[in-house]
């Protein structure tokens, strides 16, 4: 299998923001069912075999333990319990509005009974119409879905390969449902005074002092996919530092800097896993140094930090 396989964003768009819509739905679905954890680490999805999963969730709010799984194999979503029961339909052929309700109609099924807090799309230009009554959004393309899931999945292990270099606290490497995502973010213990008017989803996501990596699709503001990092928040003169490759560039995004790597721009190359990761590790490095992290003391080389282990490599 081709690492790194084409995903024009013009191939698949349409497919896209169906998509998005669909895992927005079964989000909001986790958001009311789980645990709330630190940075919201309890909404987003993570990566399967076939495609992406909720993670066990239910129980504490009085539902049995249920799973729901996108597989973008077979193209099906299935909702499962913990008793064995399950109850999957196409995704091909559905709406938005028709795979709202066929989603909801499979848990009541199961004997889960779930109320969104609010059953709109979170930060798209349709916010204000509710989910059940989207006829609009009903593209899918099994062959684009299933390129964004390989794609999805080859970049999840360069995450996974980044994330083990850092021994302080970092974040899963998660699919964020809202910005159809996906990244791994590494914290410092410092705390960020959030003002009161900043929203909370922003204010728990930025509570500490954050370095985060990841890659999106593309949309209208920026219409490739493109690796991106960035630090929050932002030391001064980060955007004066050298990048690595050289065709990576910062960008100016709501008063503070993103760094970009397009996603056509590694794929002919030789070694695009290592490109990817020596463009994380530029932007890792400058932003944590000038911020005042103690780099060395948080390495960990290989994912070891035992230093009996390390001495052995």
């Amino acid at each position: 299998m081709e690492i790194f396989p084409p995903v024009p964003l013009a191939e698949w768009k349409d497919s896209k923001e169906t998509l998005h819509r669909f895992a927005q739905i079964v989000g909001k679905i986790r958001l009311a069912s789980g645990v709330r954890r630190n940075h919201w680490w309890n909404v987003p999805y993570h990566v399967t075999g076939r495609g992406i999963t909720t993670r066990p969730m239910g129980q504490v709010d009085g539902n049995p333990i249920f799973t729901i799984d996108f597989d973008f194999v077979a193209h099906r979503l299935t909702a499962r319990v913990l008793g064995g029961g399950a109850v999957s339909f196409p995704l091909l052929g559905q709406s938005v509005s028709s795979f709202y309700h066929q989603t909801l109609d499979a848990l009541r099924a199961l004997g889960v009974a779930v109320t969104m807090e609010h059953p709109h799309p979170f930060g798209l230009p349709d916010a204000g119409r509710p989910f059940a009554d989207d006829t609009e959004h009903a593209s899918y393309d099994p062959f684009w879905v299933n390129r964004y899931w390989q794609v999805l999945s080859q970049i999840s292990l360069v995450l996974e390969e980044f994330s083990a270099r850092y021994s302080g606290k970092i974040s899963p490497v998660h699919h964020f449902w809202h910005t159809f995502d996906i990244a791994a973010t590494r914290f410092s213990d410092r705390t960020v005074d959030q003002p009161p008017h900043i929203d909370p989803v922003t204010r728990e996501a930025y509570s500490r002092e954050v370095i985060s990596a990841g890659f999106w699709f593309g949309d209208d503001a920026f219409p490739q996919p493109t690796f991106y990092s960035y630090a929050a928040p932002e030391p001064e003169g980060l955007a004066d530092q050298r990048l690595d490759p050289a065709t990576a560039r910062w960008v100016e995004q709501r008063g503070s800097h993103l760094a970009t790597l397009d996603y056509e721009d590694i794929r002919g190359g030789e070694n695009g896993r290592g490109t990817v990761l020596d463009f994380y590790e530029s932007v890792y490095q400058s932003a944590a140094h000038l911020a005042g992290w103690d780099v060395e003391g948080l390495a960990s080389p290989g994912g070891i930090t035992d230093p009996y282990a390390s001495q052995t490599r």
